[in-house]
């Protein structure tokens, strides 16, 4: 049984040495120490050798400065300084167990082209598109029976014995979200419009300028629906005002209704912009021939006046409509960036 020890001795009878330890002048290493050993030493003896000469001693760490800084700069701060604030420290990446910045692992992969935007991909567009659509949806669903009468009363010659329709409180909110929806839908055609040169030099993010684009068309129905309130007043009875403000109403959310289709076209479809404005120019004159039908009924018919008719339709119908087209011109060229 051999014992675990480095005693070393000499074996007379083979007439084999072993070298004896000698006093170490230096810092020893393992390489040194085991050659002191038999070459039949155990792994036991050789540990037990090693644990015997070599002792661990307490690192000290250099404590000159760092020079690998670029000349001219100070040296960077340590993450493990406790003064740093909290966004010094961490990072996007800080999280991530691949994030090694003291090691150079290269690029993963093949560099690509950078994915290009499309309108149909931008989630705000969409959000819009949807709240659009189950709006269509509720109002249809629920004022199935009111569209069907207002689109009667719509054509229908009133007398004066005629039995008026009062909306309910929910319907009028149902128009009134209609139009909220048309100046969304506007906004959203003319933001396409635009974007078909450069759609990435606004001063902007596209939720501000469409925003601000829906706000114009808000703005105009507003002012036309004081405009004829105003005129209406002064050359008109109350009930023929009050016909015309449900007309007025009851064509906006029409015309919003008719942009909604051309919007999900344009979007997912990528239909040419010259066949959807020609459509935009079309439904424009059907709602402006349907308001010049309106007016005739309600304020010209027994008159026959038509050079009034003409004279009120150009007021407030096609000066107000070029200077929306003139307003939105400008308010684009202002939001764009100017190289």
């Amino acid at each position: 049984m051999r014992q675990d020890s480095i005693a070393v001795h000499s074996n007379t009878g083979s007439g084999d040495s072993v070298k004896a330890a000698p006093t170490a002048r230096h810092e020893l290493t393992p390489k040194e120490v085991l050659s002191w050993l038999p070459p039949d030493a155990t792994p036991a003896q050789q540990d037990s050798a090693i644990q015997r000469h070599i002792k661990i001693s307490e690192i000290h760490w250099s404590q000159r400065p760092d020079t690998l800084h670029m000349p001219g700069h100070p040296k960077g701060k340590s993450i493990y300084d406790i003064s740093l604030p909290q966004y010094y420290r961490e990072s996007f990446f800080s999280e991530n167990p691949y994030f090694h910045p003291e090691i150079s692992g290269g690029r993963q992969g093949v560099a690509g082209d950078p994915v290009p935007y499309t309108v149909a991909g931008d989630n705000l567009i969409t959000a819009l598109l949807l709240g659009c659509f189950v709006l269509t949806v509720v109002a249809v669903a629920r004022l199935k029976d009111f569209i069907v009468r207002q689109t009667r009363n719509f054509f229908r010659v009133q007398h004066g014995n005629t039995t008026e329709f009062t909306e309910t409180s929910s319907e009028l909110w149902v128009q009134f979200f209609l139009v909220v929806q048309t100046c969304l839908l506007g906004s959203l055609f003319y933001f396409l419009y635009t974007c078909m040169d450069a759609h990435d030099a606004f001063l902007f993010e596209q939720p501000v300028i469409i925003g601000i684009f829906a706000a114009i068309f808000l703005a105009y129905f507003l002012l036309k629906f004081v405009l004829y309130g105003s005129v209406g007043w002064v050359f008109f009875d109350e009930k023929k005002n009050e016909q015309w403000g449900k007309s007025f109403l009851f064509l906006v959310s029409f015309q919003g209704l008719l942009m909604f289709p051309l919007v999900l076209l344009l979007v997912y479809f990528d239909i040419s912009i010259e066949s959807a404005l020609i459509y935009v120019i079309a439904v424009v004159i059907l709602v402006k021939l349907l308001a010049f039908y309106r007016t005739y009924i309600i304020f010209f018919r027994k008159n026959g006046a038509y050079l009034k008719i003409i004279l009120y339709l150009c007021a407030l119908e096609i000066v107000p409509l070029l200077a929306l087209w003139g307003i939105l011109g400008l308010t684009s060229q202002y939001l764009k960036v100017n190289f």
